[in-house]
């Protein structure tokens, strides 16, 4: 290993984009990943000739453009406008939840009335947080905002994330905007777009260089250890760079606890039908267990098939010695006190530069993963420190 010039512990958005940027400034770039293929949670494969994200659906969306310039190098992409809903009350409605939503549960006269004080409130405003609309000081806003949160919000975050809306970081509940219109699109982002033969086939593009060379199914820490007086490879201390995106507990073997995660375990279905439901993604707030179903002949449209494929997502506390995954870092105040610790502790290692979502221990957009891999790849090459900001 110390023939190389970096190495990347991960085959995701941050490790691909760093180990790219890297192997064209010329640098020998070794990259270690743990499954059995490159694109992290992005990996994508046909099955029975339809296209499936195997970890949950994605479709990329910035409004930078730095980002978007580096990712629209790689093969062919085309416009995708990702729709959304979400069933309440046995009926679909728009997420994020619009003026349609008031038209599907209040009386035209009650809808009416609602619009026009919202417009009388928030004055050319085209959205706001539910958060926001709770502490509105109009008495019939807050309770259209009380009415989604008892119906949406409090049941799916419950679920997806194990505790309370009251215990979790405030930035949850402010992602997913009310509109005050009859847009339907999920995201407002100046870029929308999927890659045109899908994500797997993106990130092979991304590693095809004569400088990267890939270990499939190699576990990283079983090959470098981070001691007390610097990071070791197969028992020798090296200073090579090392950008690692895995979750930065099990990096330091745990010596300050176990980071909180969240996993999900997927339900799929082959339906000898063309639709099953009216948008790619429909969350199910108020249904036991499951949180949301993607239908993936809809992301992207796959058409010409007499049959349709559909993932019905199960969230559920992390547990390593189950095989499951850990998708999404848990954001409360007694997490954000044992990552900073973990964060200390690595501060320590000039060599060692963290990256992505469970080593930043921060959810992350593809365009935000990207995004710190190019400020991270950026300090590398100025010879800087990656991990102190």
């Amino acid at each position: 290993m110390e023939h190389y010039d970096i190495i990347v512990v991960g085959t995701g958005f941050c490790g691909a984009t760093v180990a790219n940027l890297m192997a064209r400034s010329g640098k020998r770039v070794l990259m270690l990943e743990r499954r059995m293929h490159v694109a992290g949670n992005m990996y994508d494969e046909a099955v029975e000739g339809i296209l499936v994200q195997r970890y949950g659906p994605h479709t990329f969306h910035t409004n930078n453009d730095k980002v978007f310039q580096f990712v629209s190098q790689f093969g062919e992409w085309e416009p995708y406008y990702l729709r959304c809903q979400a069933v309440m009350n046995g009926k679909a409605t728009p997420s994020p939840f619009n003026f349609k939503t008031i038209d599907d549960f209040y009386s035209p006269e009650e809808a009416t009335r609602l619009k026009e004080r919202i417009a009388q409130v928030y004055p050319g405003e085209s959205q706001k947080t539910i958060l926001e609309l709770l502490e509105s000081p109009d008495e019939l806003i807050r309770g259209y905002a009380q009415f989604l949160f008892k119906n949406d919000y409090e049941p799916y975050t419950c679920k997806q994330w194990g505790i309370s809306p009251a215990e979790l970081d405030i930035s949850v509940l402010r992602r997913v905007p009310v509109l005050f219109s009859y847009q339907e699109r999920y995201f407002s982002d100046k870029y929308q777009m999927m890659p045109k033969h899908g994500f797997t086939k993106l990130f092979r593009l991304m590693l095809d260089h004569e400088n990267i060379t890939i270990k499939l199914g190699t576990d990283a820490l079983k090959f470098f250890s981070v001691r007390p007086d610097g990071i070791y490879l197969s028992g020798e201390r090296t200073t090579v760079p090392i950008v690692y995106t895995g979750a930065i507990d099990e990096l330091f073997q745990f010596c300050y606890g176990e980071l909180p995660y969240r996993s999900l375990r997927f339900e799929y279905k082959t339906l000898p039908i063309r639709d099953y439901q009216d948008a790619p993604i429909v969350a199910y707030p108020q249904e036991k267990g499951y949180t949301r179903i993607t239908e993936y002949t809809k992301l992207p449209v796959q058409e010409g098939l007499a049959r349709t494929f559909i993932a019905v997502e199960y969230p559920l506390q992390y547990d390593p010695k189950q095989g499951h995954e850990p998708y999404y870092p848990v954001p409360c105040d007694s997490s954000h006190k044992t990552y900073q610790q973990y964060l200390e502790r690595a501060k320590r290692y000039a060599n060692l530069h963290l990256c992505g979502r469970l080593a930043d221990y921060r959810y992350y957009n593809m365009d935000q993963a990207i995004a710190r891999a190019l400020f991270v790849t950026e300090q590398l090459l100025d010879g800087g420190r990656s991990n102190h900001d």
